[in-house]
């Protein structure tokens, strides 16, 4: 175990250049003590590290040692060639560069390992694609990774699933994510984390200014949030609606545990699109308290029920010539 430790401390000084001791103790599960130990263990070795202690201190290797030792075990070389499915790598542009790697790797692997590792390329196969998912949109991922690699921000020009219109949007991008064949734009907008999925994507700039990402916050930490947001969302009727801005706030405070995501802000007219998740349609009728500053724009049997219950309400207080009831709570009330 100790051996496979040092490698590995090796290896991400190889990586990374200078690295905290704390960092170090992170990554390989173990204390802060045991790194320094390390460390002089492989000085010892004849490795020409060195650490520097102070704020801005570190361990670090000499300014250009580098080792060819691969140290690969034999389940990690088999590891190695179990990827995910190609058209992932193609989409990126890497397919030539994946086969290219994994030529060098097997050249270096040791030769008791070769072997096992060949045979997992043939007898192992991930194809990352969902049965009879129907054929996804060629998604152009140039432009998007230009900005995601150069850390500026992005414009797109973009369609919401049931909505044939586009809108603009200035995205602070985290990076691009590949789910079930689909891909994903995670970013920031306004603040605020959000999804998008590339096949949507009608149009997209990159812009001159630099990324504004929230402090600390990285591609893996945003895309566990947003999927959470996804996977724990309630089952039941999906409802778009529209809200006038002069009740967007109140309109929050009171539909938060049915909002399916936050209201999107398009920046034009005196709406603001919502969509929400009611358990039944029956339910959606707590938007009548909104009277019309609150439109349901889909699906239609929501719009139905709600126009069935505004007529009932309707009719009730037209009734002409008639008393209006005795109310028995009210009975003895000045």
């Amino acid at each position: 175990m100790k051996s496979d430790r040092l490698l590995s401390i090796l290896l991400l000084l190889q990586t990374r250049g200078r690295v905290t001791a704390p960092e170090l103790a992170e990554r390989l599960e173990v204390s802060v003590r045991t790194v320094y130990r390390d460390v002089e263990a492989l000085s010892a070795s004849g490795v020409p590290v060195y650490a520097e202690r102070g704020r801005h201190g570190g361990i670090e290797l000499l300014a250009g040692f580098r080792t060819d030792v691969t140290g690969l075990t034999a389940d990690e070389s088999r590891a190695l060639f179990v990827l995910a499915a190609q058209g992932v790598h193609a989409a990126l542009g890497l397919d030539s560069a994946l086969g290219s790697a994994l030529r060098k790797v097997m050249a270096a692997l040791p030769a008791p390992h070769r072997p096992a590792a060949e045979v997992t390329s043939r007898r192992v196969l991930v194809d990352a694609t969902r049965w009879k998912g129907g054929p996804q949109p060629a998604a152009d991922l140039d432009v998007l990774q230009d900005a995601v690699f150069t850390d500026r921000r992005l414009r797109l020009r973009y369609r919401h699933s049931g909505e044939r219109t586009t809108r603009t949007y200035t995205v602070d991008p985290y990076g691009l994510v590949a789910k079930a064949g689909v891909w994903y734009l995670v970013a920031d907008r306004r603040g605020l984390p959000r999804l998008f999925r590339v096949d949507r994507v009608r149009s997209a700039t990159v812009l001159d200014d630099p990324v504004r990402r929230r402090p600390g916050a990285e591609l893996a930490d945003v895309w566990e949030e947003l999927r959470r947001q996804v996977e724990e969302r309630p089952t039941g009727v999906e409802v778009t609606v529209r809200v006038r801005r002069d009740r967007l706030d109140l309109f929050r405070r009171l539909m938060t545990p049915y909002l399916a995501e936050p209201p999107e802000h398009d920046g034009t007219g005196g709406w603001v699109t919502a969509r929400l998740v009611f358990g039944a349609v029956v339910e959606a009728r707590q938007l009548l308290m909104f009277s019309d500053r609150v439109e349901v724009l889909a699906p239609p049997e929501v719009r139905a029920e709600l126009a069935g219950a505004a007529a009932s309400v309707t009719a009730l207080y037209q009734r002409a010539g008639e008393d209006p009831g005795e109310n028995p709570s009210s009975e003895g009330v000045l």
